[in-house]
C-alpha cells in the first residue's frame, strides 16, 4: 500500500490508529501527515510517530488519497466547510466520529464523495484494534477492498450495513472502558487478598486477553467456555453464581443501552 494518508486532528484515537498503522501495519511515517491545532499536539505527535504535521487542514486535505476527519463530531461542519474544495473526487474520506451519517457528510461536502463511516477503538495502538465501517454507494468495491487492508494491519475489522452503526460503540467502541474497569477490579480484588499491585494488574490482564483469544480461535461458545471452568460444587462456579446474583451480564447490557 503506497497511498498517502492524512488525519485531521491528532487526539487520542487518530494517535491510537497512526501507531496501529506504522508499528504493525506496515504503513511507513513518509505516507502519513496530519494536523492539529495547537503546537503542543503538534510537537508531540511529531516526536512520537515521525510524521509531517502542521495546523493546515486544507494542506493535509489537498495531499491526502485517504482522508481521516478525527475531530469530534461538533466540529465536522466546520472543518468540512474549510476543505471542501480541497479535497479530490478520489479521495476516500474516513471518518471515526459517533454518530455521524454519512448522508449528512456527503451533504456537508455538496457532492458526490467516497465516504468510509467506521468506529475504532484504542486498542489499534499495540495492534488489536477492532474496527467497524460501512461505505456508501460511491466507495467502489476495490476501495472497500484498500481500507479494510488498511483497518486490518492494526486490528480486526468488519463490514456492517450503517443501521447498526449506532450501536457499534456499544459492543466494541466504549467497550475497551468497561474490560479496563473489570482488569482493575480484578486486580483490586487480588490485592485486597494480598496479592501485590503489579503482579494483580499482570495476571488479571493477561486473564482477559487468554480468555478473549479462547474465543476468537476456537470458535467455541462464551458459555461452553464458561462451563469448562466451573467444576461441579468448585470455586468458579460459586463466584459464578455470585456475579449472577449482582446483576453481573444485565448490568452490562444496561450500560451499552446508555452508549447506545
Amino acid at each position: 500500500m503506497n497511498q498517502k494518508i492524512g488525519f485531521i486532528g491528532s487526539g487520542k484515537m487518530a494517535q491510537a490508529i497512526i501507531n496501529g498503522m506504522i508499528n504493525y501495519g506496515g504503513i511507513q511515517s513518509s505516507q502519513i501527515k496530519a494536523s492539529a491545532v495547537t503546537e503542543e499536539t503538534i510537537d508531540y505527535v511529531k516526536d512520537e510517530f515521525h510524521i509531517e504535521m502542521t495546523q493546515d487542514n486544507k494542506q493535509v486535505a489537498s495531499e491526502s488519497d485517504i482522508l481521516f476527519l478525527a475531530v469530534k463530531p461538533h466540529i465536522y461542519p466546520n472543518v468540512i466547510d474549510e476543505i471542501r474544495k480541497h479535497i479530490d473526487r478520489n479521495t476516500i474520506i474516513v471518518t471515526i466520529a459517533v454518530g455521524v451519517r454519512m448522508k449528512d457528510i456527503e451533504l456537508a461536502f455538496g457532492k458526490e464523495a467516497k465516504i468510509i463511516r467506521s468506529m475504532p477503538n484504542t486498542p489499534s495502538l499495540v495492534g488489536e484494534g477492532m474496527t467497524v465501517f460501512c461505505a456508501n454507494e460511491h466507495v467502489e468495491q476495490d476501495e472497500i477492498e484498500l481500507i479494510e487492508e488498511l483497518f486490518s494491519g492494526y486490528g480486526q475489522v468488519e463490514q456492517v450495513s450503517e443501521k447498526l452503526m449506532d450501536s457499534i460503540p456499544a459492543v466494541s467502541g466504549s467497550s475497551p472502558a468497561y474490560v479496563y474497569m473489570f482488569i482493575e477490579a480484578l486486580a483490586d480484588g487480588a490485592v485486597k487478598q494480598g496479592i501485590p499491585r503489579d503482579t494483580a494488574y499482570k495476571l488479571s490482564s493477561q486473564a482477559v486477553l487468554g480468555a478473549a483469544k479462547m474465543v476468537l480461535e476456537t470458535g467455541k461458545h462464551p458459555g461452553e467456555l464458561k462451563d469448562q471452568v466451573c467444576t461441579p460444587g468448585g470455586t468458579t462456579i460459586k463466584a459464578v453464581d455470585t456475579l449472577e446474583q449482582n446483576h453481573f451480564r444485565g448490568t452490562i447490557i444496561q450500560a451499552m443501552d446508555k452508549c447506545r
